[in-house]
C-alpha cells in the first residue's frame, strides 16, 4: 500500500472529516490564540485596536511573541493526533509513513543536508552581496524556543497538508498529480494572510506553492513524510536563528538581517537531487498527470 492510499484503512465518512476540521480550527484559532491575548492584555496592550506584529514584538519581545505565534500549531498538532485516532479510527503512524516505525534517520539526514546547504549559500551571500547585515545581540539571541517548538509547528503543517489533506484528496481522485497541485495550492493560500504578502505582493504565493509541491513530491517519492518534515523543520529553525527581516511572519533576533525577496531556487533543487540519489528514487513517472490509483 502506498503512502497516499493509507487512508483506506480507516473510517472515511463525511462526519469524521467534518469533526476533524472543526477540532483543528477550534484548537488553532481559539485555544491556540488565548495565551497570546492574555499575555498582551496583561502587558497593557489594547485588544480593541488591531496593531502590527512589529508593535506586539516591541511590547512582548520578539522571542516571546514567536512563542505565542507558534503555540497554535502545537494545539493543532495534538488535535490532528486525537482526530485520527478517535474520528478516523486508524493509527497516527499511517498519517506519517508506510514504514513500521517513523524513520528518524531520514528526518535528521534531510535536516542536516538542508541546513548545510543553507549555511553555504548564506556565507556566499554574506561575502558577496549587501543583502545581509550582521545582527547578533547576545542578550536577545535565544535558540531554545526555535529548536523545541518550530519542529512541532512544521510537523503540524506537514501532517495537515502532505499527510491528511493529501491522502484525502488522493482517495477521491486517485491522481498523484492532482493531489500535489491541490495540496500545494492550499499550502500557498494558507500563507495568503502573512505579513510578507502585504509587503511583497501576492507574487510571493508562488514561492509557497513551489515549496509545497517540492515537499509533496518528496513525500510521494519516499512514501512517507520523514524527509519533508526534516526539510521543513530545518528551513524554519534556520530562518528563526540565522536570518530575519522586517516583513516575514516570524520576527526574531537572528544573527543576520536579510533584505532580499525569498525565492525557490537551485539550493532546493540540489537537495532534491541529493535525496533522489541517496534513496534511489526511480519511478518519477508516477507523479505525472493521469490516474495513479493504488
Amino acid at each position: 500500500m502506498s503512502f497516499l492510499s493509507q487512508s483506506n484503512s480507516g473510517r472515511n465518512d463525511v462526519s469524521s472529516y467534518v469533526l476533524t476540521i472543526c477540532l483543528v480550527l477550534l484548537s488553532y484559532g481559539f485555544l491556540g490564540s488565548l495565551p497570546l491575548l492574555i499575555d498582551l492584555k496583561l502587558a497593557g496592550f489594547d485588544l480593541q485596536e488591531m496593531r502590527s506584529l512589529q508593535e506586539m514584538g516591541r511590547i512582548l519581545g520578539k522571542n516571546r511573541l514567536l512563542f505565542h505565534l507558534l503555540l497554535p500549531f502545537v494545539f493543532a498538532f495534538f488535535s490532528i493526533v486525537l482526530s485520527i485516532k478517535y474520528f478516523h479510527k486508524r493509527t497516527f503512524l499511517s498519517l506519517l509513513t508506510t514504514s513500521k516505525n517513523f524513520r528518524w534517520k531520514r528526518f535528521f539526514t534531510t535536516f542536516s543536508i538542508w541546513w548545510m546547504i543553507m549555511s553555504v549559500f548564506l556565507l556566499v551571500t554574506f561575502a558577496s552581496l549587501d543583502e545581509l547585515k550582521w545582527n547578533f545581540i547576545p542578550e536577545k539571541f535565544f535558540v531554545l524556543v526555535s529548536f523545541l517548538i518550530i519542529p512541532i509547528q512544521t510537523a503540524a503543517e506537514e501532517i495537515l497538508f502532505r499527510g491528511y489533506l493529501a491522502q484525502s484528496i488522493f482517495r477521491k481522485t486517485g491522481s498523484i498529480f492532482h493531489t500535489i497541485i491541490t495540496t500545494s495550492l492550499f499550502f500557498a493560500l494558507m500563507h495568503a494572510f502573512n505579513p510578507e504578502v502585504a509587503t511583497l505582493g501576492y507574487g510571493i504565493l508562488m514561492y509557497y506553492f513551489l515549496t509545497g509541491a517540492f515537499l509533496a513530491i518528496m513525500t510521494v517519492m519516499d512514501d512517507g513524510m520523514e524527509l519533508s518534515m526534516g526539510y521543513h523543520a530545518a528551513n524554519n529553525v534556520f530562518t528563526a536563528i540565522m536570518i530575519t527581516n522586517n516583513w516575514q511572519a516570524f520576527q526574531t533576533d537572528a544573527l543576520f538581517i536579510d533584505s532580499s525577496v525569498p525565492s525557490f531556487g537551485i539550493d532546493s533543487l540540489l537537495t532534491l537531487l541529493i535525496l533522489s540519489k541517496k534513496y534511489k528514487w526511480e519511478n518519477w513517472k508516477k507523479i505525472l498527470p493521469g490516474k495513479n490509483r493504488n
